[in-house]
């Protein structure tokens, strides 16, 4: 067995952005045991991801027409700094998935030992007038 095979991921779950609830799209979505990739592109092919831990609020949206076509939108943040908002867009099942994320979450803050005050000192702008730029944990307007 090589290296390569060895710690080839185990998705445990992943969808595509659908058109008319048909995937149609170069939009696609992963889940690992610690970490939510997004990967767009047909010839060259970007991947960004979220480590699990840093998840803060799941939430799920269908609209009418989302509902007509079986889909529905799963909007994962969290302080990631390059990707702090995740829009899942058209995507199956999404109460399921929200929830499968969700029991993910978790374990990923159990193993990593992550505490609420931990996840606190790293809101940035948009939360309360909180900024903590460099990501110690003090808000910028206490430091000298």
């Amino acid at each position: 067995m090589s290296k390569l095979e060895k710690n080839k991921i185990e998705y445990l779950w992943k969808d595509r952005k659908r058109i008319l609830g048909m995937p149609l799209t170069f939009i696609r979505y992963r889940l690992g045991e610690d970490r939510l990739f997004f990967e767009t592109g047909f010839l060259s092919t970007t991947v960004d991801e979220i480590l699990l831990y840093r998840v803060r609020d799941i939430s799920v949206t269908i609209s009418f027409w989302q509902r007509l076509t079986g889909v529905g939108t799963v909007t994962v943040e969290s302080s990631d700094k390059s990707m702090p908002i995740l829009a899942m867009r058209n995507i199956k099942q999404p109460r399921e998935v929200k929830e499968l994320l969700h029991k993910q979450v978790e374990k990923a803050k159990i193993a990593y030992r992550v505490r609420y005050n931990e996840m606190m000192g790293d809101m940035g702008p948009g939360h309360g007038g909180i900024v903590d730029m460099d990501g110690d944990g003090i808000p910028d307007i206490l430091e000298n």
